[in-house]
């Protein structure tokens, strides 16, 4: 039993090393680059351009609000590490007109050359119960595009700000059992991640976690990355049990002060 585990490991191990030319990109190299950031004015999408403006690349910089735009502008230029490095202004809502977004690429792409990095960071997050929310609210490898996920945590940004004004008690209460990370560290971490062309970028012990569990048939970008994931799966797994039992604990509790509340308040 102990030999057919042992044969295929080894067996994984090679069916990596075999593959692993097809699924490993080549580094991005930032000096030069042209990087576009939509939501680039302000939190962890500004925080990016900047990490990317200190490694050299010109950067696009995408959002509705033309001053704070401009504001974000001033303050990358501060980075600069050569005189060549150019930060781009575009104000356009990117979750409106397709062609009108289209026509705005086109015009960086002409100014700044071809986009090497795309970091999509426009939007925010709608908090609430789920029967509450209003119901309103692709291959790309043999083209060499590769993509990378991030998993931020709670991150001390003006949109997590926003967040918390909606924010149930139970997921409040859920979130404060980590702590907020700052924007700056967040955006280091994923252009680390996608300069490198991981498919998954997370921080922490807790976010690479939870990028392992949920690996499932996500690709991987080395040998030991697969590893890892085969190896400490089974850990993860029951180390998320006790995480989702304190989740629970912490629902139940909520329901319980919510029932008894809503109790005193018919019989007052």
């Amino acid at each position: 039993m102990l030999l057919l585990v042992a044969t295929c490991v080894v067996a994984f191990v090679l069916l990596l090393y075999m593959l692993s030319p097809l699924i490993s990109p080549k580094p991005l190299v930032l000096p030069g680059a042209h990087v576009v950031v939509t939501g680039g004015s302000s939190g962890i999408g500004k925080c990016i351009a900047i990490e990317c403006y200190k490694q050299g690349a010109f950067i696009t910089l995408v959002a509705r609000n033309e001053d704070r735009l401009l504001q974000a502008k001033k303050e990358i230029e501060k980075y600069s590490i050569n005189d060549k490095q150019v930060v781009l202004c575009i104000s356009v809502d990117v979750s409106q007109d397709y062609s009108q977004v289209e026509n705005v690429i086109k015009q960086a792409q002409e100014k700044l050359g071809p986009v090497d990095m795309l970091v999509n960071c426009a939007g925010m997050s709608l908090s609430g119960k789920f029967e509450d929310l209003e119901v309103r609210t692709f291959e790309v490898k043999p083209y060499n595009v590769y993509v990378t996920v991030a998993y931020p945590p709670d991150t001390d940004t003006p949109g997590f700000a926003e967040e918390n004004k909606t924010k149930p008690l139970e997921t409040r209460l859920i979130s404060e059992t980590t702590s907020i990370c700052t924007p700056e560290q967040v955006a280091k971490q994923i252009v680390k991640d996608a300069i490198q062309g991981n498919f998954n970028s997370s921080i922490g012990s807790d976010g690479y976690m939870l990028s392992s569990l949920t690996c499932g048939m996500a690709p991987v970008t080395s040998i030991t990355e697969g590893l890892q994931q085969v190896v400490t799966m089974g850990l993860f797994r029951m180390l998320s049990l006790f995480y989702l039992g304190s989740f629970d604990n912490i629902i139940r509790r909520c329901m319980l002060e919510r029932t008894k509340y809503e109790t005193a308040d018919k019989t007052a």
